[in-house]
């Protein structure tokens, strides 16, 4: 099983329990292993009724003969195993391992490419009925072994505290999706076969330092970096002596099975490089820290201590004791007695250990008259020799310090910091020995804290003579991180430890020991005093954010790190870690998400994108966000905050106690460099007419990633000065897009493009004609997709030229080279003509193309009249003002009516001979010719009468507005002479009337005078 790590993957797959049904159930496939590696295959069975312990047979199905079953091993038959396997399986290189009754595993130790195929499982029935499923398939595929491990070896020389840079190449060309996992190892001298981890980068990507260098990677002096696609470079910073020995890189290649378990099939070393670390000598001082005086019966400590010195020194030191050797323990830690004090030691009266790297301790537990004297510790700075042994560089004696007896009735009391430090950061533990000498007598304890600026004392907690501890009210709370604990080291030795410390711990602490005497049983008590110090945290804690790579290109992964540092390592104090991030075009920091004290993560609602696509890891001094497919939205500003809580008052919504910002980190997206290229060597190619060809454009090398390519088409006919034609396009989704010269059916017929490979593309020509003649190349652009759906332009590259020459068919058309100047009018009509010189054949029919060329702008087709008569105009409005027409078999004629200034320009013909050829025949231009260019220029027209009038506004007022009101006052006039006369002839009535009245009154006036005359007489 050892041999097999993978073996136990096998138990993730499912099992269907069935009462009553066999059913045999084999390791999910397709596998792929690599060439000379082994695999294992397991295999169960379930559900069957006779024994528990059932027999297998695995048998292959070769792809050279699928249906031919190839036995390989039983566990029931020796001789099961067809000839090609017999040797393997008795050599044990093919073996079946029982993992229990009904569970198997085929294991084949060193594959061969001739194992690949179909493995069959097989169970014979051992039931009363045959009911359920008897055997299982499963596919192995084996693969080339394409790993390959390189880095030269080498002799290096370094002196301690120098850098170190080692490289190691590692290739692989596995055409299955495989992940590689690089490991660095250092093999010391002197410990065998025994390599140590240095660092790795595991096959999810992930830095893990080993064991020994957790520390030195944490500080940034140990660092594994990828360079390039095949290159990881090991740095360590600051060398130690211990560093000394045999480095190496170890890769592997890992496939992830369908079960997704994710199977190391290939493991390979570099050679070694021999590292030799020459240690510096650093200058130190020993002293000897002891009492001098001890009472009788006492126990007695003296400490070496060694003063200046390296960072992390190997030392070892030999204790005399009036000039005679009495222990020696070397720098491993190895203890040697001399013969008088080994009996002492076993019983308990003595003891020799290493307190820490730079003090040694000296303990005799019982001290009597023969303990007195003088005492000298000798101290040997020594590095690891090539053969394992310790080899002195500096020798260094402390002065002799003396021991005498001291016997007194009195106690004295000593208090003191476990650390001997008086200060202490805030949130840190506070230890406080209190110490008692004198008879060993039952001693009762008690603690009481003066807080700082005032004078009323507070009880912490005490112990009595029989052990009981009781605790001041505000240190016994269960939940309160301050609480206060109490516990007696020995018989005078009293030990307070205030587990997380405030500010409000600051003071003095007093230590009161009493004892219990005479028999009056009266107490007799003994003080001592310490000052104790606690620092704000807020003073310490400082925030940085750093990031590997602040420059990232697009679509790539970058990370950044929020590390927190205090004035100790031992925080207890819970931290709220806030991200903010600065977009470019904002001048304010958004929430970008914030993981409180209790693990809880909250998103900023502005900047969805970072959600997913963001892998967080916190620990207690170290945030990190692993941000992946960068894009342009995730380039800005960058800023970390964090807060540090009173964990006393979590629940009461207390204030922050502490809080820093880290320096704002700008991280900027950039595209990658384009590895675009494309072939950009020339050729000519000679066809014959009416026939295919086809144009090759070939990338020779293209840059990694999710890359789509826009290859675009050009086409430049034989002619002088003849531009660039777009023929098509072939865009990032693979839409085709003719060019404005190009949208005709006719031509979409003719030109097509095809994607060959990956890295071919061809433009294919159909029915090559005389006007198909010229210049073709490519031009090749890389675009990269990001998840922002956004397409950005890497690099593009142009291919050379392919020339296109049709062979010659005996057939040349010409047309007659003469260049003149032509002077139209405006407003006028003109005719340019341009003639074929030599025999006209018969069979043959013309085309003709006529173009333009004005000062500000190209050349462009106006009108073409086509071999069939038809005309195509270049724009449908020049259909009314342009004619092309044939006045006979050898002249071609263009008349251009009404004659603007905007028509001055050059003006020329090509005409283009069309043939039948084919079979079924069809009209095909084997022969083109282009006239020289007519010079048209356009003169403004003379002005006529009209036209003179018509440009006068006074006189077009006279001539045209003056007699519409002259006529209307005419009307006028005549309308007014018409009522006056109607009112005359109204007027002459009237009076006629009225002398007509006069008359009748006067003939009747006389008839009345005339009667009374007669009355008269008659009376």
């Amino acid at each position: 099983m050892a041999r097999f790590p993978h073996v136990a993957s096998f138990f993730l797959f499912l099992t269907k329990l069935s009462i009553g049904q066999r059913e045999v159930t084999v390791q999910k496939g397709p596998l792929f292993r690599a060439e000379g590696y082994p695999v294992s295959i397991g295999c169960n069975v379930t559900g069957h009724q006779g024994p528990s312990e059932q027999h297998f047979q695995w048998s292959v199905y070769l792809p050279t003969a699928p249906t031919q079953e190839i036995q390989i091993i039983s566990t029931m038959d020796d001789t099961f195993s067809y000839v090609v396997y017999a040797n393997r399986v008795k050599s044990r290189e093919i073996y079946v391992e029982r993992v229990q009754g009904n569970s198997v595993f085929l294991h084949i130790s060193k594959l061969q490419m001739k194992d690949t195929g179909e493995y069959e499982c097989f169970t014979p029935n051992t039931d009363e009925k045959y009911y359920g499923t008897y055997s299982a398939k499963t596919n192995l595929t084996v693969i080339p072994d394409t790993l390959s491990v390189a880095m030269a070896p080498q002799t290096l020389n370094k002196e301690e505290g120098e850098q170190l840079e080692l490289t190691c190449e590692v290739s692989k060309a596995t055409a299955q999706h495989t992940h590689l996992s690089i490991t660095w190892y250092l093999m010391k001298d002197g410990e065998g076969s025994q390599a140590s981890k240095i660092i790795s980068l595991s096959k999810d990507f992930t830095l893990l330092p080993g064991p020994l260098f957790t520390e030195r990677f944490a500080a940034g002096d140990v660092r594994l970096d990828k360079l390039g696609v095949t290159t990881f470079r090991l740095s360590m910073g600051r060398l130690q002596p211990s560093d000394q020995g045999q480095l190496f890189c170890e890769a592997s290649e890992w496939i992830q099975d369908p079960d997704e378990t994710w199977t190391s099939i290939t493991k390979k070393q570099t050679d070694r490089t021999t590292l030799r670390v020459q240690p510096t000598v650093r200058d130190f001082q020993v002293n000897i820290r002891a009492e001098s005086t001890v009472h009788e019966g006492k126990s007695l400590e003296l400490v070496c201590l060694v003063m200046g010195g390296g960072q992390d020194p190997h030392l070892q030191a030999t204790w005399f004791f009036n000039d005679v050797e009495m222990a020696h323990i070397d720098a491993g830690g190895v203890l040697d007695l001399k013969k008088d004090y080994q009996e002492r030691a076993s019983q308990g009266q003595l003891q020799v250990s290493k307190l820490s790297p730079k003090s040694f301790s000296l303990k005799i537990f019982s001290v009597g008259p023969e303990n007195e004297g003088a005492y000298r510790c000798v101290v040997a700075e020594v590095t690891r020799a090539q053969m394992g042994s310790w080899q002195v560089l500096q020798k260094k004696q402390s002065p002799d310090s003396f021991v005498r007896l001291w016997k007194q009735a009195a106690r004295n009391v000593v208090v003191s910091t476990k650390n001997r430090q008086q200060a202490v950061w805030e949130g840190e533990a506070l230890t406080l020995l209190c110490k008692a000498d004198g008879a060993e007598n039952l001693l009762t304890v008690a603690w009481w804290h003066v807080p700082q600026n005032q004078t009323q004392p507070v009880f912490v907690a005490g112990m009595e003579q029989d052990g009981t501890v009781k605790l001041g009210a505000s240190y016994a709370e269960l939940d309160n991180l301050r609480n206060a604990r109490l516990e007696k080291m020995d018989w005078a030795t009293f030990q307070l430890e205030i587990a997380s410390t405030t500010l409000t711990d600051s003071g003095m602490y007093e230590c009161r020991v009493s004892e219990r005497t005479g028999s009056q049983a009266r107490n007799q008590s003994w003080t001592q005093k310490l000052s104790i110090t606690v620092k704000p945290l807020e003073s310490s804690l400082q925030v940085s954010l750093m990031s590997r790579l602040p420059q990232v290109k697009l679509t790539n992964t970058f990370d950044l790190s929020c590390i927190v540092r205090v004035g100790y390592s031992d925080l207890k104090v819970p931290l709220t870690v806030t991200w903010l991030f600065q977009p470019p075009r904002s001048r304010a920091f958004d929430l970008l998400l914030q993981i409180t004290h209790n693990g809880t993560i909250e998103w900023g609602r502005g900047l969805p994108q970072f959600q997913r696509k963001t892998k967080i890891s916190q620990s207690s001094f170290h945030s990190r966000l692993l941000i992946h497919d960068a894009t342009e939205e995730e380039a800005g500003v960058y800023q970390c905050k964090v807060e540090v809580y009173d964990r006393n008052s979590l629940h009461t919504n207390s204030p922050v106690r502490a809080s820093a910002s880290s320096h704002p980190l700008r991280i900027t997206v950039t595209l990658p460099e384009s590895k675009l290229k494309v072939n950009s060597s020339s050729q000519v190619q000679e066809i014959s007419i009416n026939s295919n060809t086809d144009i090759e454009c070939s990338v020779l090398s293209q840059s990694p990633g999710n890359l789509r390519l826009v290859v675009t088409w050009y086409f430049s006919p034989i002619s002088t000065d003849a531009p660039w034609l777009r023929i098509l396009e072939v865009d990032q989704n693979h839409v085709v897009k003719y060019g404005d010269e190009f949208q005709t059916t006719r031509r979409k017929q003719k030109f097509h493009a095809e994607k060959v490979s990956q890295d071919l593309f061809q433009l294919h020509i159909l029915n090559v004609e005389d006007s198909d003649q010229g210049r073709y190349r490519c031009a090749v652009e890389e675009w990269l997709w990001s998840t922002n759906s956004t397409w950005h332009k890497l690099g593009g590259q142009t291919s050379g030229l392919t020339e296109l020459k049709l062979r010659p068919t005996g057939s040349k058309v010409r047309i007659s080279k003469g260049s003149r100047t032509e002077n139209a009018s405006e407003h006028s009509e003109v005719t340019i003509c341009c003639s074929l010189e030599g025999a006209i054949s018969p069979a043959s029919l013309f085309s003709v193309m006529w173009y333009r060329q004005r000062e500000d702008s190209g050349s462009r087709m106006l009108v073409h009249l086509q071999h069939d008569g038809l005309l195509e105009y270049g724009e449908e409005g020049l259909r009314w003002r342009l004619h092309s027409y044939r006045s006979s078999a050898a002249d071609f004629v263009l008349a251009l009516q009404r004659v603007e200034m905007k028509d001055a320009g050059k003006y020329w013909c090509k005409v283009a001979e069309w043939q039948l050829h084919g079979n079924p025949s069809k009209w095909v231009s084997q022969a083109s010719d282009e006239s020289q260019p007519v010079v048209l220029r356009v003169l403004p027209s003379e002005p006529t009468l009209p036209s003179r009038i018509c440009s006068s506004a006074p006189l077009v007022y006279i001539l045209f507005i003056c007699p519409f009101v002259i006529l209307l006052f005419l009307l006028m006039s005549l309308l007014c002479l018409y009522c006056k006369a109607k009112k005359l002839s109204a007027l002459r009535l009237s009076m006629q009337k009225e002398q007509s009245l006069w008359v009748n009154l006067k003939e009747a006036g006389g008839r009345t005078t005339n009667r009374m005359g007669d009355d008269d007489e008659d009376s």
